[in-house]
C-alpha cells in the first residue's frame, strides 16, 4: 500500500545523511537478529536470502538507500513524524495532532507490520515490508525523527568534528564517531557488544520496560503490551491500522531527549562551539547507545510476537 506522498523539506550540509545513518542501522538490524525466535528467524533468512547475507543487518539501510529514487518517493514522509510541541520547554507526540494526515512514521509501521505477515502478497513485497519494518522501528528511536523544530534541526547551524553542518546531521553523524572510536568502526562488534549488555550488562534490569507500551507507573495489570498492539492490528487487515500504542510511547520517549538533551545547547552564547568534541558529546553517547540497543530490541520483539506470537524475550 502507497501512501499519498508530502512534500519533505530538508536541507542537510552533509549529502546522504538521514535518520541514524547506515552503520547505526545496521548495528540495530544486527542487535535485533541476536534476540529473534524461531519463527521469526526463520522467516528473515529465508525472506532476506543471500541478496543481504540473511540477516537485518545488511538490510537496514535499504529504505534509505531507496527513498531519493523517483519510484520511492512517495516514502519519504514515512521516516518521521512531525511533533509540533515546543522543545526544550515542553516536548510531546501526538498521532491526531502530528499524523492527521495519516502520512508519518507511525501510521508506516501500522502499515507494514500488517503486510510483513499477509501471505496474499508476493514474497518480493513481504521482504519489501520486512525492510521498511525494520527501518522505521529504527528509526522512531531517533529524537529529531520525531520533532518538527526547525525542521527537525536541519535548519539549525551548528559545528561538528570542525566543519559546518546543523544540528540533525550532528545528532546522526555521533553514532558514527562512538563507532569508530569504541568499535573499530564494525557494526557487528557495537551490537555484539550492545547484545552483550542486554544479556548480562547493565541494560538487562531495564529490558524488559524497553517492550512495554505503557508507562511504568501504570498498574501491571493495565499496562499495554506489544502483544496486544499486533494482535488488535491483525484481527482485520481492512480497519484503520492506527493507533498503534506501542510505536507511540516509544516516539514520545525520543522526543522527550529533545527537551532534556538534544536542544540543550546554546550556539548564540558559543557559536564557535564544536558539538562533536565538546561536552555536549560526552552527554550524548550513553543517550544514543541505549536508544540503538532498544531499538535493536524492540525490532525483535515485534517480529517475535508476528511470526512466534510472544515476545520470547528475557
Amino acid at each position: 500500500m502507497k501512501f499519498a506522498t508530502i512534500a519533505l523539506a530538508l536541507s542537510f550540509s552533509t549529502s546522504g545523511v538521514y535518520g541514524w545513518g547506515e552503520d547505526t542501522h545496521m548495528t540495530i538490524g544486527y542487535l535485533a537478529m541476536e534476540f529473534l525466535a524461531p519463527e521469526a528467524l526463520s522467516f528473515v533468512k529465508s525472506s532476506l536470502g543471500s541478496t543481504y547475507d540473511e540477516s537485518l543487518g545488511p538490510a537496514a539501510p535499504w529504505a534509505d538507500d531507496v527513498r531519493s529514487e523517483k519510484a520511492y518517493s512517495w516514502s519519504a514522509s514515512f521516516h518521521f513524524v512531525d511533533a509540533n510541541d515546543n522543545p526544550p520547554q515542553s516536548c510531546s507526540v501526538s498521532e491526531s495532532r502530528d499524523c492527521s494526515a495519516g502520512t508519518c512514521i507511525l501510521t508506516a509501521i501500522a502499515n507494514y507490520t500488517t503486510r510483513v505477515v499477509d501471505t496474499s502478497l508476493s514474497d518480493t513485497q513481504r521482504q519489501e515490508a520486512l525492510k521498511f519494518l525494520g527501518f522505521f522501528l529504527g528509526d522512531i528511536g531517533q529524537p529529531l525523527h520525531v520533532e518538527a523544530l526547525e525542521v527537525g534541526g536541519n535548519d539549525i547551524d551548528a559545528k561538528c568534528g570542525g566543519s559546518s553542518t546543523n544540528l540533525h546531521a550532528v545528532n546522526t553523524g555521533m553514532p558514527e564517531k562512538i563507532l569508530a572510536a569504541n568499535y573499530s568502526s564494525d557494526v557487528q562488534t557495537w551490537a555484539s557488544a550492545l547484545a552483550t549488555r542486554i544479556k548480562t550488562g547493565e541494560y538487562k534490569s531495564l529490558a524488559a520496560d524497553w517492550i512495554s507500551c505503557s508507562s511504568t507507573i501504570t498498574p501491571l495489570n493495565q499496562r499495554r503490551s506489544i502483544e496486544d498492539d499486533v494482535k488488535d492490528l491483525l484481527q482485520d487487515f481492512t480497519a484503520k491500522v492506527t493507533p498503534l500504542q506501542c510505536p507511540l510511547v516509544w516516539a514520545q520517549e525520543a522526543n522527550a531527549f529533545d527537551c532534556s538533551y538534544v536542544f540543550s545547547f546554546q550556539t548564540a552564547s558559543n557559536p564557535k562551539e564544536d558539538l562533536c568534541t565538546s561536552n555536549y558529546f560526552t552527554g550524548a553517547v550513553p543517550i544514543i547507545e541505549e536508544q540503538v540497543a532498544k531499538q535493536g530490541y524492540r525490532l525483535a520483539a515485534w517480529l517475535n510476537v508476528l511470526f512466534d506470537g510472544a515476545t520470547n524475550l528475557p
